[in-house]
């Protein structure tokens, strides 16, 4: 691991337990900020999914990547809207079974994991890219943790188990990280996969989050998440 990678991973992990704590400790105004920070999420992610990552993906994977974007698209769809079928990323606040909040944290480690192999791939084919989709994964930690714990208080579990399910997020993105870097598919074809998921995560979940909610706030946020993408952009001066 390169020493930015490390700083992603160590960001990552802090991100999914600062959410956790907004929820655990009970800090009323961070849950209303999450709603602005999903619509911000969701404007950045779909550009940098559509934008940079696609078309880097098939230059590095050749005309095969699209075919793995589709399959990372609906490896998300499959864990996270088929078999953990409750799963959303706002606070849960209807009581739910043990098993539904554990059958959504599986689901979304697969998610969490694909994070990691989106930095560590990114990073690869440039410094500027790995900040482009790092920057990406960031904007959904908090939400991610938030709504992962939430999810396990819920169901009856302690404030620790919460914070430690947040936890295993994060660790799932570092995993994805260092695996990377032994898994030659993954050097191949990871950011393909990396931004089917990114894409399926920003249109496919956060999107609906926001839409059903009445007033101009979230859907101004979504729209200032795609000229944050695009100042992001010309900062990092392309790639």
């Amino acid at each position: 691991m390169t020493r930015s990678e490390i700083g992603y991973a160590i960001a990552a992990v802090a991100a999914n337990l600062a959410g956790a704590l907004v929820v655990t400790a009970g800090v009323g105004w961070g849950v209303k900020a999450v709603d602005a920070m999903l619509s911000l999420a969701a404007g950045f992610m779909i550009s940098v999914a559509l934008v940079d990552m696609v078309p880097e993906a098939i230059e590095v994977g050749g005309a095969d990547a699209a075919l793995i974007v589709l399959v990372g698209y609906l490896l998300v769809h499959l864990t996270q809207h088929t078999i953990a079928r409750h799963f959303h990323f706002g606070e849960e606040t209807h009581e739910v079974s043990e098993i539904v909040s554990v059958s959504a944290l599986v689901g979304l480690l697969l998610h969490t994991f694909v994070d990691g192999v989106a930095v560590a791939t990114s990073t690869r084919v440039s410094p500027a890219l790995g900040v482009m989709v790092f920057t990406s994964v960031a904007l959904h930690k908090i939400p991610e943790g938030l709504a992962i714990s939430s999810l396990f208080l819920a169901a009856g579990a302690s404030r620790r188990r919460a914070l430690a399910a947040a936890g295993a997020l994060g660790a799932a993105t570092l995993a994805g990280i260092i695996v990377t870097g032994y898994v030659d598919g993954l050097a191949n074809y990871g950011l393909a996969l990396s931004a089917g998921v990114t894409l399926y995560v920003g249109a496919s979940n956060l999107v609906p989050e926001f839409q059903s909610k009445p007033g101009w706030r979230n859907p101004l946020f979504f729209f200032a998440g795609c000229a944050m993408w695009a100042l992001a952009r010309a900062l990092v001066g392309g790639h």
